[in-house]
């Protein structure tokens, strides 16, 4: 595979691919930054068990279980490799793999 900028020069994306859940602090900054929507807020509860996604605006604690929040990446396949995510995480939590080392 051959990647390239618009001025031809050579570039390889690196793609979002995982999220270490036990690093992530939910701090959302990834998410703000990704304009792709690839990751999203997930709750969490006291033994690690991701109970589900996080709907803005609705107050929910998934019925007193939810002990944290961090980000999941759940469409990982819209991710463009832009690397913005990575760039703002302040846990270096993020798992980016380069886009020739990925399977079709």
């Amino acid at each position: 595979m051959s990647f390239a900028t618009r001025d031809g020069s050579a570039w390889i994306p690196e793609y979002l691919t995982v999220i270490d859940g036990e690093t992530c602090i939910g701090c959302g900054r990834c998410y703000k930054v990704c304009s792709r929507d690839v990751m999203h807020l997930h709750g969490v509860d006291d033994e690690g068990e991701i109970l589900g996604k996080v709907i803005e605006g609705e107050d929910d604690d998934f019925d007193g279980e939810l002990n944290r929040m961090i980000m999941v990446v759940d469409n990982s396949g819209a991710c463009i490799g832009c690397g913005a995510c990575a760039r703002v995480c302040p846990k270096n939590c993020q798992t980016h793999v380069a886009a020739d080392r990925i399977a079709a």
